[in-house]
């Protein structure tokens, strides 16, 4: 779904994009959780070694943060997952990426 909205000569457009959607079994949802995390922490990385080509001195704590946070996030969720597995029960994922842009 898009849309774009005009107000004081800004405009606001979204798109709503079903990046997964399903149910799964523990395994399978276990490996897409972790494939979603691990690109996320490689851009991450890409995006600190970009900073740093040139200068050695270059600030990366945001990056170096993200990178904690979502390794955090993916232990979260592998020790959840976990716990499906051992009481057997299947996983549901709804995730939606919504995006937009201002001018």
């Amino acid at each position: 779904m898009s849309n774009t909205k005009k107000q004081d000569k800004i405009e606001k457009a979204t798109q709503e994009v079903n990046l997964v959607e399903g149910l799964f079994r523990p395994s399978e949802a276990d490996f897409l959780i972790n494939v979603l995390i691990e690109e996320k922490i490689n851009f991450h990385k890409l995006q600190r070694l970009s900073l740093c080509i040139g200068q050695e001195k270059a600030d990366t704590k945001y990056e170096n943060s993200r990178i904690d946070e979502l390794l955090r996030e993916k232990q979260i969720a592998k020790d959840y997952i976990s716990v499906a597995r051992k009481e057997g029960y299947n996983v549901v994922i709804n995730g939606k990426l919504n995006i937009s842009f201002v001018k």
